[in-house]
């Protein structure tokens, strides 16, 4: 609909898909906008300091290794009173009569699952005597071998055309206000903290969605650069007059 208010969103991407392809996307649209976000940075991590103590050496202040980090947090408002009033146009709607926003909550429930890979290519090692230790084994040996392990799905952030970005979903909960006769919830607000993941970070992702991820980052950070050079100056002329020579 023209003029209609675009809608935030969490696209989330599972670990593959068939042959190695990127699965195809959970797009979960927010219902209702947040009205307030907390968009916070931690500094981008300083190099390590030097090994040898013996020799003097002057560490940079400014030198850093990779990217700030950068959190999201806000409050998602679920109502399955404006499900319903959509019914006569959104057959889809018909879901919140038989199970409130329970559909919705446990679509952001599974951003925080993680599942293994089609393929088990995503694999850690453990030591033979911690497996045998956990099945009170007495022929413990420290031997590595490979096991499969799990992986959260990529998931995109999605605010705007200018604003996407990959995340993981570090902080969840929610407060269930009102239920139906059968105690789904019929309304609800879910605080979500979502995390950036850098490049450094997607680097050790394993699966094609990674790529996905990477992208997106990309892109945010080239319209960060092209927005910050159209941030309005003011008049330079005062503050120039501060700067000492030869500026």
């Amino acid at each position: 609909m023209a003029g209609s208010v675009m809608k935030g969103a969490l696209i989330s991407y599972p670990p593959s898909g068939s042959l190695g392809q990127p699965s195809q996307p959970n797009v979960i649209v927010f219902q209702i906008n947040p009205e307030t976000m907390t968009h916070a940075w931690t500094e981008a991590a300083a190099p390590p300091p030097p090994s040898d103590t013996k020799v003097t050496v002057t560490v940079n202040p400014l030198a850093a290794t990779g990217v700030p980090g950068e959190t999201f947090a806000f409050t998602l408002r679920l109502d399955s009173d404006l499900d319903l009033s959509d019914i006569a146009i959104d057959p889809a709607a018909a879901d919140a009569a038989a199970n409130g926003v329970y559909p919705r909550l446990a679509a952001l429930e599974l951003l925080q699952f993680p599942s293994a890979p089609p393929d088990s290519g995503l694999e850690g090692q453990v030591s033979a005597s911690n497996n045998a230790a956990a099945q009170g084994s007495a022929s413990a040996t420290t031997a590595p071998r490979s096991v499969p392990l799990s992986q959260v799905p990529v998931v995109l952030f999605s605010w705007g055309p200018l604003r996407t970005v990959p995340v993981r979903v570090t902080a969840f909960s929610v407060s269930e206000i009102l239920y139906d006769d059968q105690l789904n919830p019929t309304h609800a607000d879910a605080q979500m903290t979502l995390t950036v993941l850098t490049p450094d970070a997607l680097r050790a992702v394993k699966g094609p969605t990674a790529q996905i991820g990477a992208t997106a980052y990309a892109n945010m950070q080239s319209n960060r650069v092209s927005l910050a050079g159209q941030a309005p100056s003011g008049s330079p002329g005062s503050n120039i007059g501060m700067l000492p020579a030869p500026y």
